[in-house]
């Protein structure tokens, strides 16, 4: 799944950002939002409307929609969502929201993007945001909201403070703790307990969670300061036995050929060529390659041309990259399909991507496994109804 290499940079990573969770713990911070008011509704609410920006495909939105919990009550449903990407809003569309054409799926950059028109599509009560994680070179230096554009992180904080939800979930921030020694999630944190949250940040390794991928991010989870709830990092301890093959995956139970988004990719006679003589679980720079087949770029990535192995989840499946990039079959010499790729990161089988076979690429690369949050949002949801379930401490300190 990972190198010793990899494990080491993830460990240097992770010692960073704890270290910035624990300076933003002892930072104190001003409210720069409302207060948020606990009414009679909120305190008896069991039906949790969710906003989403930068929503991606419907990851995070099919992950709410199928959180359950002992009490039947308690559920969350799709209020409205935004992404930049017309191919995904369609697929959110269709699959979360249920409708293509659905007026609550909001198509365009959140930088300019009305808040106004969120607030008239209607409340929430919780607020999901998976932000890139392209540029924080500007964290630190406090743009504003009425600045032109800012990091994206801001545009989440906006949220919080225009619509007050009683919950939030943000995710995709793993990285960002190589930004000036943590620097970037420092602030982040910090933002966000300014917005009036307490907040619950962990190293989710989804792979522990029954997840047949090594899908490694830091996600915060924030419950509103007037609310007398506690959220807990939900154990992997129950999926401890659970099995993460990748084989097991693709294949349990098959996919049929004329599945949805099934196309295969036509490889390159040199591609069949070095893919024959890969290993499962080997890349082209751990295969003994001839000098023909060999990759001569000056860094090594190791998951050019890698093979899945199929007794081992998946390694992280992305959406970017051009050759060598798409995860290689463990035994047959090619890329695997889009929806090989959905299955790693648990999408239903009926869910439809729109799009070309290379948007739908690049929607499966960048959501979040359906079932890793849907397990977050469970307990979310059990933090609410008052159920107990096994928990662990977080990875890095809490801020309250």
């Amino acid at each position: 799944m990972t190198t010793i290499a990899d494990d080491r940079a993830e460990q240097r990573e992770l010692d960073v950002a704890a270290a910035a969770a624990l300076e933003a713990a002892n930072t104190e911070v001003e409210a720069d939002a409302t207060p948020g008011k606990l009414t009679a509704e909120d305190r008896d609410r069991t039906v949790f409307r969710l906003g989403e920006l930068f929503s991606g495909p419907g990851g995070i939105g099919m992950g709410a929609k199928l959180a359950s919990i002992n009490d039947s009550n308690y559920k969350i449903v799709h209020q409205w969502a935004n992404d930049f990407d017309a191919d995904t809003c369609r697929t959110y569309a269709r699959n979360v929201a249920e409708d293509i054409d659905s007026p609550s799926v909001f198509h365009g950059d959140v930088r300019t993007l009305d808040y106004e028109k969120l607030a008239d599509a209607g409340d929430i009560d919780g607020l999901a945001f998976g932000f890139p994680c392209n540029d924080f070179s500007v964290v630190g230096e406090r743009k504003g909201f009425d600045g032109e554009y800012g990091p994206l992180y801001t545009y989440g904080i906006k949220a919080l403070q225009r619509f007050r939800p009683m919950w939030f979930l943000a995710e995709n921030v793993g990285g960002l703790t190589s930004n000036k020694g943590g620097a970037a999630l420092k602030q982040i944190l910090i933002d966000m307990r300014s917005a009036g949250y307490r907040l619950v940040p962990h190293l989710y390794r989804f792979e522990k969670y029954g997840i047949p991928q090594a899908r490694h991010r830091i996600i915060i989870v924030g419950i509103r300061d007037d609310l007398d709830v506690t959220f807990k990092v939900p154990s992997p301890e129950p999926y401890a036995n659970a099995d993460v093959s990748s084989r097991t995956a693709l294949t349990v139970p098959p996919i049929p050929e004329d599945a949805l988004n099934q196309e295969r990719t036509r490889q390159s006679a040199r591609v069949v060529e070095r893919l024959e003589l890969i290993g499962a679980g080997e890349s082209a720079f751990t295969a003994d390659l001839p000098e023909h087949l060999q990759i001569k770029t000056a860094t090594k990535i190791s998951q050019i041309y890698k093979r899945l192995h199929p007794s081992k989840p998946s390694y992280t499946i992305t959406g970017s990259g051009g050759g060598g990039t798409h995860v290689y079959h463990w035994e047959e010499p090619r890329a695997l399909t889009n929806r090989e790729r959905a299955r790693l990161q648990t999408f239903p089988d009926d869910f439809a991507f729109e799009g070309s076979k290379e948007s739908v690429r690049k929607q499966v690369g960048m959501a979040v496994p359906v079932r890793g949050a849907q397990i977050i949002f469970e307990a979310i949801l059990k933090s609410f109804a008052g159920e107990e379930y096994e928990s662990v401490d977080s990875s890095f300190p809490t801020i309250d």
